[in-house]
This record gives C-alpha cells, sequence and structure tokens, in this order.
C-alpha cells in the first residue's frame, strides 16, 4: 500500500506509518485467535466484560465492514513487527497513537495484535521450559491495563499500548508481587495490585533469584534494578520511615540523579497515584498519605523526579 495513503486514511503522521513499514518489512504476520475461541481467551486474560464486550464487537472479520484497508494493513505489520522481535526487550511503540474515538476497530487495534501474539509468545515460554501458570499471570497484565485505561478515560493507553508489547515478546514476567523485565539488568515494574509490604516483595524477589537462572541460563544477572518517581528521595519528606514505599526504597543504591529523556515524572506520579492526567490539583483526592504528599508538592510548585537504583540478585 502507498505509505502516504496510508497515513493520511489513518490520521497518523507519515513518519509513523514508515516506521511500522521499515520495522516489519516482509516479515510474516501471526492469526488472530477464532473468533468463537475469543471470549474464553478474553477472559482469561483478565479482560473486564466491558472492554471485552466492545473488543468482540470490533473483531477483524473478514467481511467486517469496521475494518478498512488501512487498518488491516496496520494490524498485520504491526503482528509482523511484534514477532520480528520476539525475546527481545527494548521498549518497541507498536505503531502509531489512533483515533480511539473512531470506534472499536481503532480503539482495540493493538488489543487484537497482542491476542494474535498470546499463541506465540506461548511457544516461546514453552521452549524456556516456563509453566503455563506463569505465562497466564502474565499475560493477564492486558485486562489489568484496560481496566486502568477505562479508569483514566483513554488518557493511559498510548503508554500501555507499548508497555504491552515486552509482554507478548517474552521480556517481561510475573512472578508474585512483582513483574521482572529482562534486560542489563533485572528490572523491577510494579503492577497496580496490592500493598508493597517487605515480606511480598522478598517472597516476589525470591522467585526471580529461581526463575531466571533456569529458564535462561545464558544471561547472568548481578543486579535488581528499577527507574521509578517510587525511588524519590522526595517522598521521605511526606512519608513515615517505616512506610512501605520508604522501606521499598531503602533496598535501593540510587545512580546519581538525571533527568530521563521522554519521561515527566509529574505526569508519572499523576498516572499512577489517582490514575488521572487532567484532574486540577485541588480536585484530587487526599485520602491516603501518599496522594496528600503528592498534591502538597506539586501545589508548592514542586517536581517529582524519576530515580534509578539499584541492589545485588
Amino acid at each position: 500500500m502507498d505509505m502516504d495513503d496510508v497515513a493520511t486514511r489513518l490520521g497518523v503522521p507519515l513518519a509513523e506509518v514508515e516506521r511500522v513499514h521499515r520495522l516489519a518489512g516482509d516479515r510474516p504476520s501471526a492469526p488472530l485467535p477464532q473468533r468463537v475461541d475469543a471470549p474464553a481467551l478474553l477472559e482469561r486474560l483478565a479482560v473486564p466484560p466491558q472492554d471485552a464486550a466492545e473488543i468482540l464487537a470490533g473483531w477483524p472479520a473478514p467481511d467486517s465492514p469496521l475494518w478498512t484497508a488501512e487498518l488491516r494493513w496496520l494490524l498485520d505489520r504491526v503482528i509482523a513487527l511484534l514477532r520480528a522481535d520476539l525475546g527481545g526487550h527494548g521498549w518497541l511503540p507498536p505503531g502509531p497513537e489512533l483515533p480511539r474515538e473512531r470506534g472499536p476497530a481503532w480503539r482495540h487495534l493493538y488489543v487484537y495484535a497482542y491476542l494474535a501474539m498470546v499463541d506465540v509468545v506461548r511457544g516461546y515460554h514453552r521452549q524456556h521450559g516456563i509453566a503455563d501458570a506463569v505465562t497466564w499471570t502474565t499475560l493477564a497484565d492486558l485486562g489489568r491495563n484496560l481496566a486502568v485505561d477505562r479508569r483514566m478515560g483513554g488518557e493511559g493507553w498510548p503508554v500501555m499500548q507499548s508497555w504491552l508489547t515486552l509482554h507478548v515478546r517474552g521480556a517481561v514476567y510475573e512472578l508474585g508481587r512483582l513483574q521482572f523485565h529482562r534486560g542489563a539488568t533485572l528490572d523491577l515494574h510494579i503492577p497496580e495490585a496490592g500493598p508493597l509490604s517487605p515480606a511480598v516483595i522478598d517472597a516476589s524477589l525470591d522467585q526471580a533469584r529461581a526463575f531466571f537462572p533456569r529458564h535462561f541460563p545464558d544471561e547472568k544477572y548481578a543486579e535488581f534494578g528499577c527507574g521509578s518517581w517510587l525511588l524519590d528521595p522526595q517522598l521521605r519528606e511526606y512519608l513515615p520511615e517505616e512506610s512501605n514505599i520508604v522501606r521499598f526504597q531503602r533496598r535501593f543504591a540510587l545512580e546519581p540523579y538525571v533527568q530521563p529523556e521522554g519521561i515527566d515524572a509529574d505526569v508519572e506520579v499523576l498516572r499512577f497515584v489517582f490514575r488521572t492526567l487532567s484532574t486540577p490539583l485541588e480536585r484530587l483526592p487526599r485520602r491516603t498519605a501518599l496522594q496528600r504528599a503528592v498534591v502538597e508538592h506539586l501545589s508548592a510548585g514542586r517536581h517529582w523526579r524519576w530515580c534509578r537504583g539499584t541492589f545485588p540478585v
């Protein structure tokens, strides 16, 4: 297809379409599950009923009038792009941000790409001897992210569509309370799944210490790492020393602070603490010590920092 025409019809920058075309090339795609099997799969991936209904309504059936030629081209090439990087662990935006208000095909195109990759990544997991329980727990982050995005009125999806490529490329694994991201270090991610008590963190780290040498023996990890606003030492001005967040921070030796490119820590704090990016500060809830800390800090004209730290495996 003509790239200029595709970009115009999708209403996205030409550079984004050309990037997908370049990364996917003529590599093979992967088929979606049969629609008849989709409800059970969506349930297993913890997709909330309202989102599942939309996904099924927009299903890319061959005769669906919702799926224009340019949408079908983009879906096929996004799947090919992801499949070509199976086993990769870098940040990989799968394609352009689409005008999701145009309907379920537009809203969930990257979800369909995720679903097409489920069997691909399950095969990759099997090759590495990874138990189905870990596979499905990890992949069910799709439902968690869709639920959060719905709470955020769609504000969260541009980041989530890239984040979720890590799961279907075999880069991220959920082991207990934490998610672990393969790379130069084993990076920790913290899903919305309950308190960060020291006991549950210890148990999750112990699982990772056993999991990665067993399933990825050629990858030698000396350190756990984390990059997050949760490691910002400024939080200690507001939170008690016995709080779970402060105790989590104490595990890490912080690297010298450098403003990370492309990350606004103030935005990320609002995203994770309040699940909104547009509510005025004065209207945000202040029910918890963390919520009060965030609002007080920003209201004083101060800014949060995205910090990075490590500790030995």
